[in-house]
């Protein structure tokens, strides 16, 4: 009897616990839902806006304005009615609105959501049918689902169903934690607790690292097909350096894509946070890497997305506007990892305090270097064997977008140096590139260009850099070589070897092309003036300055200027319904250079400083602090005297005379930073561009006892030099830098 007595209470505390688990799940999952059908009311309902949704919509369930025929990639105006739908829904929900709880809101919800499920639009654009509708119509049944008729809101079901996991979009990266956070609301308004939980460990599985696509294929990926015929190419998803690519070009999206799955990520972080739901401390940790040393080391100061990171977007309107701080603050609410640091970035987006971040980051696996100050930030953005220049013109944007990777170097003091320039942009003019002035672009379809060269690369010791790009042009018969080198105040800009074959077309390098903000003031032979608007040649040129920024020439330059008005249209670069056709009007700054028609072996020199005055360009300090060493198509290096740094880029093996006292050799092409202490060298930055090398060779005429993990010495009495052999990083890791002290 006694053992039956304790089997039914084992039973009964078997059942007790399942029920109690049941309704923790249950109370966890009611938790999810109110946060968010608390984050989709969130945006503030205009009563204006409500009574104009009202005026305009027509009683067949349409709406006045909206284009019902157009479906094409570039119209789809369609996107219109969810958005009034969901508009009426917060009203009617909103306690403030005197929409609240209204019949005629409620009604005309429920026509027009009758209207799109009878007619179920598709557009020629797979993005809208699988992400655009479904998330707009599984907003919709959150906020007000419950309140329509069943048999409309079970109507909608097989549309918003087109977002699932197995859907074409799904593919790994992006779209797939978009598409499935899409299923996961679905699941939470139909009330599907298991299946919820298995999208949720869908989404947290999808914040990982992934390899480039040639780590498997080699350099045959160019012809390995990417989109939704392959799901196997590996490639998409946050890179090993902490870029994000979205496709197997190898296209940096960090600022596009990577900016909205990071958004993503957080937003289910924030939602199952305190659940049984809640994601890994170590996937929350590798989220915060992304997010601090992916999304925000390629923004300036970590607020304003850099010009030179954005693709096609470049061409939308507002592209270039200054984050909030909604990101970082969500960020601090599920995790203490690095909070300081989010906790800054938060500050800096809010304004309440000023930058103090100062880095220099190569993000390898995109070709991309930032380098930030806290007064300014430079960016460099190139291509190679490895990646591809630019994104191709999806849905017709960014249509004249066919040389901004070419060197493309944009400098920030204030974040909106370049902001909406785009429609008045001239795309053959862009900062930091060379290239051949041509009489109109080529086709849009010529835009996307496998990169012809392999030594393209950086180094950095994480706060200098130096970087280099072997450029070919794919679209022009143009070669040339360029590098930077980045230091305290300033950085060095040099080009050798430009080369042309064509013998009527001009080359030109071009220093900025930015909004002008101030007069222009040019130093001639020691005497500085402000010069006239308009467009003109000036010789014998020691500096410019405009809006903070001084450009300084090592030795007298003859340099172009324009000063004054240009003209365009969104419609020229973007060809979407929504981009404005109208003239657009804006004064804009240029400098460049002319190598003239067929250039043979020319070359450039000079020195950026983003954050200066004209009273310290007349004294010059960076001219003084910088001596360049070598500009030629075989090494280009430079020295930085107050820092007492040498950084020098080596095309093919060779050596350099840092000091009368001490030479450096190269054995191997690579990149190099040497850092002294009076004459001894104390520290070695290596980066290998071509990402070939297993070790990094350099002899150094003073004598070094040292050896470390990575990196042996060897005296050569002979020679009277010693060799240093370093260890470079391979596999997921080729192509960064490595940094020894002695």
């Amino acid at each position: 009897m006694k053992n039956w007595t304790y089997l039914l209470i084992g039973i009964l505390m078997m059942v007790s616990s399942g029920i109690c688990n049941a309704q923790s799940a249950q109370s966890d999952i009611e938790k999810i839902k109110q946060r968010v059908v608390t984050e989709l009311m969130k945006p503030k309902v205009d009563d204006s806006k409500i009574a104009h949704i009202l005026e305009t919509y027509n009683n067949d369930g349409t709406w006045q304005g909206i284009n019902y025929e157009d479906v094409s990639r570039t119209g789809f105006q369609h996107r219109n009615h969810y958005a009034n739908m969901i508009s009426l829904a917060r009203a009617y929900q909103h306690k403030n609105s005197k929409y609240f709880k209204s019949k005629k809101v409620k009604n005309t919800i429920a026509l027009a959501l009758k209207n799109w499920v009878d007619n179920d639009y598709i557009c020629d654009n797979w993005w809208y049918n699988q992400i655009g509708t479904p998330n707009g119509l599984v907003t919709l049944m959150l906020i007000i689902g419950d309140e329509l008729p069943k048999e409309i809101v079970d109507k909608a079901q097989p549309i918003i169903g087109r977002a699932n996991i197995n859907a074409p979009g799904a593919r790994p990266g992006g779209d797939r934690i978009k598409i499935t956070g899409i299923e996961a609301k679905n699941m939470l308004f139909l009330g599907n607790d298991q299946k919820f939980e298995q999208l949720v460990k869908v989404i947290e599985g999808e914040i990982k690292y992934v390899e480039w696509i040639g780590t498997k294929y080699g350099y045959s990926f160019r012809t390995v097909k990417g989109g939704f015929e392959n799901r196997t190419a590996g490639g998409r998803g946050i890179q090993y350096d902490n870029s994000f690519h979205h496709r197997t070009d190898g296209v940096n999206n960090t600022l596009s894509y990577g900016l909205s799955y990071a958004n993503a990520f957080i937003e289910w972080a924030v939602y199952t946070n305190g659940t049984k739901y809640a994601f890994s401390p170590e996937k929350l940790n590798l989220l915060i890497d992304y997010f601090l040393d992916g999304i925000c080391k390629t923004a300036v100061f970590g607020k304003y997305p850099d010009a030179g990171a954005k693709n096609r977007s470049f061409s939308r309107q507002g592209t270039l506007h200054a984050y909030s701080a909604e990101m970082a603050e969500k960020l601090l609410l599920v995790s203490d990892y690095r909070k300081d640091e989010i906790q800054e970035i938060a500050d800096i987006r809010n304004e309440k305090i000023k930058p103090t971040i100062s880095h220099a980051t190569f993000f390898w696996d995109s070709e991309y270097f930032s380098f930030q100050r806290p007064d300014f930030f430079i960016s460099v953005r190139m291509y190679s064997t490895r990646t591809h220049n630019m994104e191709q013109p999806y849905n017709s944007e960014g249509l004249l977008n066919h040389h901004r990777g070419d060197g493309t170097n944009h400098i920030s003091r204030t974040g909106d140096e370049y902001y909406d320039i785009a429609p008045v942009f001239n795309y053959q003019k862009i900062p930091g590139t060379t290239v051949m002035q041509k009489p109109e672009m080529p086709s849009a379809t010529e835009i996307q260009k496998l990169g012809l060269t392999e030594f393209v690369g950086a180094v950095t010791d994480g706060k200098y850099g130096a970087v280099a790009f072997d450029f070919k042009s794919p679209l022009d018969p143009l070669v040339a070589r360029k590098s930077w080198f980045f230091f305290d105040d300033e950085y060095v800009c040099l080009g050798a070897g430009i080369s042309c074959k064509n013998d009527d077309l001009p080359v030109v390098t071009t220093l900025n092309q930015c909004l002008l903000r101030d007069d222009v003031t040019i130093s001639v032979k020691g005497a500085k003036s402000i010069i006239e608007k308009g467009e003109k040649e000036f010789e014998n040129v020691d500096w410019v300055f405009q809006d903070g920024i001084g450009y300084v020439f090592p030795e007298p330059a003859t340099v172009n200027i324009k000063n004054s008005e240009s003209t365009g249209s969104w419609w020229l670069i973007s060809k979407q319904s929504s981009s404005p056709k109208g003239e657009v009007k804006l004064d804009v700054f240029k400098l460049w250079l002319n190598h003239g028609k067929k250039p043979s072996d020319e070359t450039y020199e000079y020195i950026v400083v983003p954050a200066t005055s004209v009273e310290k360009l007349v004294q010059m300090d960076s001219k003084e602090n910088i001596a360049i060493i070598s500009n030629t198509p075989e090494i280009q290096a430079v020295k930085n005297t107050g820092l007492k740094m040498c950084q020098a880029v080596f095309y093919k093996a060779g050596e350099v005379q840092v000091t009368s006292n001490l030479k450096l050799v190269c054995d191997n092409p690579g990149i190099v930073i040497l850092k002294m202490d009076g004459e001894k060298v104390a520290q070695i930055s290596v980066a290998d561009p071509n990402r070939e090398l297993s070790k990094m060779h350099l002899s150094i005429s003073t004598r070094i006892n040292k050896a470390g993990e990575n990196f042996s010495t060897i005296w050569n009495e002979k020679e009277q030099v010693t060799e240093i052999s370093i260890k470079l990083p391979k596999d997921n890791y080729a192509g960064s830098s490595v940094t020894i002290k002695l």
